[in-house]
């Protein structure tokens, strides 16, 4: 008996476990999903949970119904390489592996930042993204949100809250000079002329010195605040960041062309945890997944597997409210309703492949 254990059921694990059942695998290998939730949950999409504009189920998806398949849902303690098992919290019974798939995702990196884990609100976990939406959905007339980061993760939330509470004061703290800084200048004058006219405050070159209960403090200015969002960075899960394999200047894992860690071929990782050129999104997790599946098909039936084909990212979307959105497609940048409604489709194919 082989048993291959899955840790993560996101964008790239799920993609591994259904490029192995698309296949009839041997009947000796076994196979174990371990997750926190009982269902998958699509990240893209929790800033509506944040905002309030979507019910939670309608970004919960079942994972796969299949007897070759276990699920664990528990919360890990420990990733014990050296012994190759998966140790959980109050359960007394660890898990073994022969090979282990390591999608973990990430966490809010608050850069050692006074007050900004004990005070900020978060959207990396669905649950703190619940967390969120309770925050903001219980906010008076006139409350104060503000959102630190200008990413696509900042533009999406500030952009939600403020369809879903006009009656809200929001504030976006960017550290750069134009909010989106990884995309093109076309979108970036888009994406801030959205915010004027919908009266949110950007704020650029922030500096954020600490976080309080009441207020977030900016290059010696405190604001008062009712809620503040942090989306100002991502690191690899903390389970991830104590494994004791070579990571690069971001604590991402250092993998192989096969995507293994070098000295514990057993190990693959993928999306978050991983070291790539790219920046994480869920469709490089996808892709990456896709081709750890065919590496593995082909090690557990006996055959050498093929080098991975090269990724090719086919762009990036981001939303403005339901209506509007701006994207990167076919290194083309695009805005308006056409990117908002390409985005509506990569979730409708999401929830049902």
């Amino acid at each position: 008996m082989k048993k291959l254990v899955i840790l993560g059921g996101g964008y790239g694990g799920i993609k591994v476990l259904t490029g192995l059942l698309d296949y009839q695998i041997p009947e000796d290998i076994h196979i174990t999903v371990v997750d926190r939730n009982p269902f998958r949950s699509l990240k893209t999409e929790f800033y509506t949970i944040a905002a309030g504009t979507v019910a939670e189920k309608d970004v919960r998806v079942e994972f796969p119904d299949d007897k070759r398949v276990q699920y664990v849902f528990r919360d890990i303690t420990k990733i014990d390489t050296e012994n190759q098992q998966i140790i959980f919290q109050d359960f007394e019974d660890p898990l073994t592996y022969d090979y282990l798939v390591i999608g973990l995702g990430c966490e809010d990196n608050y850069h050692g930042t006074p007050g900004a884990e004990e005070f900020t609100e978060s959207v990396q976990t669905f649950q703190k993204a619940r967390h969120t939406g309770v925050a903001v959905g219980n906010l008076k007339a006139y409350g104060k949100v503000s959102i630190v980061g200008a990413g696509l993760s900042g533009i999406e939330v500030a952009s939600e809250i403020r369809e879903s509470r006009p009656d809200l004061n929001i504030r976006l703290l960017d550290r750069g000079a134009s909010v989106l800084k990884a995309f093109d200048s076309k979108i970036q004058s888009y994406v801030e002329d959205w915010f004027v006219e919908k009266n949110v405050e950007v704020i650029h070159h922030s500096n954020v010195e600490y976080v309080e209960k009441d207020g977030v403090c900016n290059n010696g200015v405190c604001f008062l605040n009712d809620v503040t969002i942090w989306t100002a960075g991502v690191r690899p899960n903390y389970l991830v960041r104590e494994l004791p394999f070579a990571k690069d200047n971001q604590d991402k894992i250092i993998v192989n062309d096969y995507y293994q860690v070098p000295s514990n071929p057993n190990i693959y990782v993928l999306g978050d945890c991983a070291s790539s050129y790219y920046s994480p999104s869920a469709q490089l997790a996808g892709m990456q997944g896709e081709r750890i599946a065919d590496v593995l098909l082909a090690i557990l039936t006996g055959k050498k597997p093929k080098t991975p084909k090269e990724i090719k990212l086919k762009g990036t979307l981001g939303s403005l409210g339901k209506s509007d959105g701006f994207g990167n497609m076919m290194k083309t940048p695009f805005t308006g309703f056409l990117p908002r409604l390409a985005k509506s489709g990569v979730l409708w194919l999401s929830k049902r492949h």
